[in-house]
């Protein structure tokens, strides 16, 4: 049984160039959770382990029924709230809401069926803040970071200063795509788009 690869089959989607370019983007269906911390607190933490029990718990009762999918890339919108700007922010105050894109064939009642399962079998909480929900950025500018993800200020200011040049400003939060995985690449290795919805 062949599985989906979204990261293949959309490549628009999962593939961005070092130097900022243009994109348009239609509605995507999305599993998400939100919260407010540092991105090595608990909270965090735990948080993406309540995503990963889920997007697994989906994929194998998709599985099941024949159609099933690699698990995509993780992604994250994040912001601050206040007069700050975000790299001046305690990073305890930040917000982030980290997701998974779910492939066309999942719906809101697949979602709900594996969390109600998780949840009696205990592997998620009652009070838990996951959410199936589509997202549509629409035009959006977005590049290629290579690096740590607490350096990405060069890659900002290419993608600011092609927003300024072509007339656009942001339209949306700060987007990151993560295709590279932190536990098995170097910190100066790691790739990750970077992406503002624009208008």
């Amino acid at each position: 049984m062949s599985k989906l690869n979204l990261t293949e089959a959309y490549p628009e989607y999962y593939k961005a160039k070092a130097n900022p370019q243009l994109v348009e983007l239609e509605p995507y269906q999305y599993i998400t959770i939100q919260g407010n911390s540092a991105p090595n607190a608990p909270i965090f933490l735990a948080a993406i382990d309540d995503l990963y029990k889920l997007v697994y718990g989906i994929k194998f009762f998709h599985k099941n029924e024949g159609m099933d999918f690699v698990v995509p890339k993780m992604e994250a919108f994040w912001w601050v709230e206040g007069e700050l700007p975000f790299e001046e922010t305690p990073q305890e105050e930040w917000y982030w809401k980290i997701m998974f894109r779910m492939p066309d064939f999942v719906g809101e009642g697949e979602f709900k069926f594996v969390v109600d399962q998780l949840v009696k079998e205990g592997k998620l909480a009652n009070d838990h803040q996951l959410k199936f929900e589509s997202i549509h950025e629409g035009k959006s500018v977005q590049a290629l970071h290579i690096g740590s993800y607490y350096d990405e200020r060069g890659t900002l200011e290419k993608i600011f200063a092609f927003m300024k040049d072509n007339d656009l400003e942001v339209n949306g939060q700060h987007h990151e795509i993560y295709i590279s995985d932190p536990r098995k690449t170097a910190e100066d290795k790691l790739k990750t788009i970077l992406r503002y919805a624009v208008k």
